[in-house]
């Protein structure tokens, strides 16, 4: 490999200028690897404390031993010093907010508040905000337009047939778009079936061929034994659970203090108790999957995936035995009438349905029910189901998508089981069924509701696992009513609503960010109060703090989260590595390329993709102007895909089409090309950047731009002056729609969407030139919808957000179909009404505003001959 020394020598004098940019950094690298051998960057170092120093020799050991615990105190409150300077961050924000006070003069504070949005469309907000609020307290009745400053505004910029959006027109479902404000209130006390009846599984839809046919036939749908005579030899041996609810519960302790010392970074001590009744106790076996578990999410990892699978498939057929063997003593009748029951559902409307109250004189007769053994064991079973589909869904992969339905049904089956026999219980469920039992319905239904109406369409068409709708709500007041209740499953509920939210924010940050960021810290500062010192919950912190532009803070939580994560076998491969990939990223959003390229030799073989880690190792070279070494990264990233062609997930998809575009002029454009950005643009890392920070990608872009119009411009200098010559016409359609493509976010970021529409009608207007970048066109779409969502057209917004949804067959398909689908949802929730598309026969005749009509036989005298 050629020095960089060299590389410069060999250049020609004109060398472009976006060369020369990239050029500064290499040196930097250079030294950092020399003096960094092991490739780990501490973190920025705090100023020393004098005070400590000027004390005299004769008290030094005290001094020391103070140090100490100050230190102990310090490791001990991370999550809430970094709570409190993001709060510091969101209050700070919220008071240059242009919804309560626009500011006078922001170029002094430019860099530190957020990029404001449009004026019009924080008015538009406020009123939609006030309407909503009328109409609850007239109980959702119809309202007089909103006779305001700001729908005014809206109804002149909109189109003449758009009628200004009227909240009050929600449906019931749509009347609690925020959670922070409006949940589903579920008594702790009193049996949740008599406020909530989550809908049956009913029958499944029918799942597309195309789909299904890709499921490998190793791997069907698992068979559940329906008799004791099916369960497998090493189950012959299980014994049924006949503990009460009130000894389960006691004898559960040792379980919780295991998920204590879990979520408190005593990882070992964790497993060791989870390890202790694993062969007795289906849900210690839980415990060891579900960290498995965690740690296949946290290392992106196929065979850490892989493992997990087959220790929640053990934990499954564990329960399974467990149930078997209760039920082994009933008749026949009971057992199937059970089943049949509560399984075999018909309702496909999602709605709830009702079951009539017991009668006074059935309560006095105590009935029958499921034992709490057997009903615990169908919610673990579930657990597994649910946990595999989440397994499942993380790979993005259609095959992954086919297996996350068959699970999550199987799951959903098991509670709702568990569902209708709690409810038969009426108020005197306690005495039939454990707290933990009952905390595990809520969180089962409660994530399955979440987690499905997340998904697409698109996903869900693959997915095919329920004919009804997912309510949200329903699985936030589960998820809470579970987090709240501080039992085994709290701080898995914890998790999952962040999860929730960040995800959310993370897909749609310029729509759902200003929502979502105050009550995702209100679940980080409730988890804060149980487990102060947490590697997870700081994870989030740190995806928070990002979210809300406070990147020191971010990364802080990050190498917080790597440090308590050292010496742990279990956590150090994985909240580790995971830690680290972050604090890449972070090094992105602040054009860090060599700490970043740093960060991906570190994870190189460790973490994640090794194709995506090379890429993005010669992404940051490229920016550092180390072309060779670009170009020999490039290269082996295409050797080291782990996965065969057909199951590459959507990341690596991407990086094999732009490999393999790089390669079709020998390297000889990459001047016109800037991958570092590209990955930006798709991660939504521009939204968490600052202002100095955009200008300058947003520079970058502009030089490359010209640089490609240079090109163009002597190209067709040839062309003028030589007949017919074999120098093909210049072809960089692909290259500029990219570039402007970016250019529209950045200046969507910066708050100046009217600058970026001529960008935008550029790539629709030339869509049929470009034929390799197939991504570009719905993405396209996708950015003009937020740029009409910043300029006040609502409804231009969601139609355009529909026409995205119409391509397929693009990298990071599925990706952008939940980015649409999350913005398209959120702006019905708003009240934001659908454009009508006229639907034309095939029969019927249209002049497509033409005065004349086409004609039918184009040549008459033909057809009369």
């Amino acid at each position: 490999m050629t020095s960089p020394s060299t590389n410069d020598s060999q250049k020609e004098p004109d060398t472009p200028p976006v060369m020369n940019e990239r050029k500064t950094g290499w040196r930097a690298i250079q030294i950092k690897r020399e003096n960094s051998g092991t490739m780990k960057k501490e973190p920025a170092k705090k100023e020393p404390e004098p005070e400590p120093e000027k004390e005299e020799p004769a008290i030094d050991k005290p001094v020391k031993e103070e140090e100490e615990e100050e230190e102990e105190e310090e490791t001990h409150n991370e999550l809430s010093m970094v709570l409190n300077a993001l709060r510091g961050t969101v209050e700070s924000q919220k008071k240059t907010t242009p919804r309560e006070k626009p500011p006078a003069e922001p170029q002094e504070e430019e860099e530190e508040e957020l990029h404001p949005r449009n004026a019009r469309v924080d008015r538009i907000i406020a009123a939609a905000e006030a309407a909503r609020d009328e109409a609850e307290n007239k109980e959702h009745r119809m309202l007089e337009p909103i006779d305001t400053a700001a729908a005014n505004d809206l109804q002149a910029e909109s189109e003449p047939s758009t009628p200004v959006p009227l909240p009050a027109q929600f449906s019931p479902q749509q009347e609690l778009t925020r959670t922070e404000k409006r949940r589903i209130e579920l008594p702790a006390d009193k049996n949740m079936a008599d406020y909530v009846t989550p809908p049956t599984p009913g029958t499944p839809p029918p799942s597309d061929p195309a789909y299904s046919d890709q499921l490998p036939p190793e791997s069907p749908k698992q068979k559940i034994p329906a008799t004791a005579a099916e369960v497998p030899a090493e189950n012959g041996a299980i014994k049924p659970n006949i503990l009460s609810p009130r000894e389960q519960e006691r004898e559960d302790q040792a379980m919780l203090d295991g998920i204590d010392a879990f979520f408190n970074n005593r990882f070992a001590e964790a497993e060791e108790k989870f390890q202790s009744k694993a062969d007795e106790d289906p849900l210690y076996a839980l415990g060891l999957s579900s960290m498995a578990f965690i740690k296949a999410l946290s290392t992106k990892d196929a065979d850490h995936a892989e493992a997990a699978i087959t220790q929640l498939t053990a934990t499954f057929e564990f329960a399974n035995g467990q149930i078997l063997a209760a039920s082994a003593n009933k008749t026949l009748k009971d057992t199937v009438s059970h089943y049949i029951t509560n399984l075999m559902g018909s309702n496909h409307t999602g709605l709830p349905t009702n079951t009539p109250p017991l009668s006074q004189e059935t309560l006095k007769a105590r009935p029958l029910f499921i034992p709490n053994g057997a009903l615990r064991a169908h919610v673990i079973k579930a657990e597994c189901c649910l946990l595999m589909a989440m397994l499942y869904l993380s790979q993005e992969t259609v095959v992954g998508y086919l297996k996350t339905g068959l699970n999550l049904r199987r799951a959903y089956n098991s509670y709702s089981l568990v569902w209708q026999e709690y409810k038969r219980m009426g108020q005197e469920f306690n005495r039939y069924m454990d707290k933990d039992t009952i905390s595990a319905i809520q969180f089962g239904i409660g994530s399955v509701h979440i987690l499905l109406s997340s998904l697409p369409a698109k996903i869900l068409k693959i997915v095919s696992a329920f004919g009804w709708k997912a309510d949200k709500h329903l699985g936030f007041a589960l998820l809470k009513l579970c987090m709240d209740g501080q039992r085994i499953r709290s701080p898995l509920a914890s998790m999952m609503l962040l999860s929730y939210y960040v995800t959310l924010m993370s897909y749609c940050p310029q729509v759902l960010t200003r929502e979502l960021l105050e009550p995702s810290i209100e679940i980080l500062l409730n988890a804060q109060q149980a487990f102060p010192n947490s590697a997870l919950f700081l994870y989030y912190a740190g995806r928070i703090s990002r979210l809300s532009r406070n990147i020191p803070l971010s990364t802080q939580s990050f190498m917080y989260t790597y440090q308590v994560s050292q010496g742990a076998t279990w956590a150090e491969g994985g909240m580790g590595y995971l830690a680290t990939h972050e604090m890449a990223f972070n090094c992105v959003v602040e054009l860090d390329w060599a700490t970043a390229a740093l960060r991906a030799m570190e994870l190189q073989n460790k973490y994640g993709s090794p194709a995506f880690n090379k890429y993005f190792y010669g992404t940051c070279m490229e920016m550092l102007g180390n072309r060779s070494e670009a170009i020999l990264a490039f290269a082996e990233a295409t050797t080291v895909f782990v996965s065969p062609k057909k199951k590459r997930n959507q990341m690596e998809q991407f990086v094999e089409h732009r490999i393999t575009f790089f390669e079709k002029s020998g390297y000889q454009d990459m001047d016109y090309v800037l991958p570092i950005l590209e990955i930006c643009y798709l991660f939504n890392l521009f939204s968490n950047m600052r202002t100095a920070s955009l200008e300058s990608c947003l520079e970058q872009v502009e030089t490359t731009l010209e640089v490609i119009y240079k090109r163009e411009k002597k190209e067709y200098e040839v062309r003028t002056l030589e007949l017919m010559p074999d120098l093909a016409p210049p072809d960089y359609y692909d290259q500029r729609a990219i570039l402007l493509l970016i250019k529209a976010h950045i200046l969507n970021c910066l708050g100046q969407s009217t600058d970026a529409i001529a960008h935008l009608n550029w790539i629709v207007d030339h869509k049929s030139r470009i034929t390799y970048s197939k991504w570009v066109l719905p993405y396209a779409y996708w950015e003009s919808g937020v740029v009409s969502w910043y300029l006040g057209d609502l409804k231009r917004a969601r139609a355009l957000w529909n026409s995205a949804l119409t391509h397929s067959g693009y990298d990071f398909e599925y990706k952008l179909a939940i980015q649409l689908n999350l913005a398209i949802n959120h702006a019905i929730e708003m009240g934001v009404p659908e454009t009508a598309t006229p639907k034309i026969s095939k029969s019927s005749q249209t002049n497509n505003g033409r005065k004349r009509l086409p004609l039918t036989n184009p040549n008459p005298l033909a057809a009369q001959g």
